[in-house]
């Protein structure tokens, strides 16, 4: 066998490894430096440029690999109870754990607000059809703008997925509360939807 493959499979390996390292440090600092995502890698700084010109190139590799993960959730997550289908929504995000607290600890900062947008499109179109369906049908609050209610959603749920102090036990749960309180459910009605629907917290 020759060199050239090995040397292949040996670049892929250290490129997914730079980008597990940084969805890793990211997800709880996100001005983790170059230096320390490489280390955690087990590469050089110099090996870090034979896949990203710079740290800023880094970032905006795992906004898109995160984006396309959530992305990819958001098209697979369906119900006809539109409470139902956000609500699920949020806990698989959830439980793609780093990748996701990384990619909205980076989206915090104004440099990378236009590329996370342009990514998460196909997700924040999903988000605005939820919550569209949800106010037409009576199911989500009526008194705020369906475009105005899924942007509310969205930044409700974005800070929820950032926070580290949620368990693995209760984290599912507080994530699909939040969200379905943002629409207008009362905690009554959650337990009662999240009663009926087990399978939006179960793990799939």
């Amino acid at each position: 066998m020759s060199a050239a493959p090995a040397r292949r499979r040996d670049a892929t390996a250290n490129r997914e490894a730079l980008l597990r390292a940084a969805q890793t440090l990211l997800s709880t600092d996100p001005y983790a430096s170059l230096d320390t995502i490489a280390h955690a890698a087990g590469l050089s700084r110099r090996a870090v440029y034979g896949h990203f010109s710079d740290r800023e190139a880094l970032l905006r590799e795992v906004i898109t690999v995160g984006a396309a993960r959530f992305n990819a959730i958001a098209a697979a997550t369906d119900d006809p109870d539109p409470g139902v289908a956000l609500s699920r929504m949020a806990v698989r995000l959830w439980r793609e754990a780093s990748a996701v607290r990384a990619a909205a600890n980076i989206a915090l900062d104004d440099a990378h607000v236009a590329h996370t947008v342009v990514a998460l499109a196909p997700l924040r179109r999903r988000v605005r059809e939820l919550t569209a369906a949800g106010v037409a049908s009576g199911a989500f609050r009526g008194d705020v703008p369906p475009r105005l209610l899924a942007f509310l959603v969205e930044e409700t749920a974005r800070a929820t997925l950032r926070e580290l102090r949620l368990t693995t036990d209760d984290a599912p749960a507080a994530v699909a509360r939040v969200v379905l309180s943002m629409v207008g459910l009362s905690w009554r009605e959650q337990v009662d939807l999240l009663t009926a629907h087990p399978e939006v917290l179960a793990a799939d």
